[in-house]
């Protein structure tokens, strides 16, 4: 009788860890997609001949989201809420390099020229945005 119960737990276990990994690498896959759509640099091609600044941003970006969203998995009730949470975190980070821009005038370009100052500056607010929402989206007690 335990032996069936134990059994039938792993298979809970691990298909909740295989819907969770999909969605996860899905919506990894979609940001990534939509951030380097919404900056007006190219980050692959610059990635491709080298440039490190635009690594850089763009890593930090990738990071930035999946904080909250391996967050969002540990805390999430079901998938739907998970799959919610996470298009918020894509969406914050997707202000918060707006932002930057604001902040850094010609972020775009310079990153594009291969300042990794540049770069480091967009993965550090991208990092730390995505700190601040993972705490966020963390329940409280």
């Amino acid at each position: 009788m335990l032996e069936v119960l134990a059994v039938s737990l792993n298979k809970t276990a691990l298909t909740g860890f295989i819907v969770y990994l999909i969605g996860a690498v899905l919506l990894f896959m979609l940001f990534q997609f939509v951030y380097t759509r919404v900056t007006p640099h190219k980050e692959f091609e610059l990635i491709r001949s080298g440039n490190a600044a635009a690594a850089v941003a763009l890593a930090g970006a990738i990071i930035g989201f999946a904080i909250p969203a391996s967050n969002v998995i540990a805390f999430s009730v079901n998938v739907v809420d998970f799959v919610v949470w996470a298009v918020i975190a894509a969406v914050v980070q997707l202000l918060a390099f707006l932002g930057t821009t604001l902040v850094l005038k010609g972020t775009s370009q310079r990153i594009a020229n291969g300042e990794m100052a540049a770069g480091i500056y967009v993965a550090a607010v991208a990092i730390s945005v995505g700190m601040l929402n993972a705490a966020c989206m963390t329940p409280s007690n």
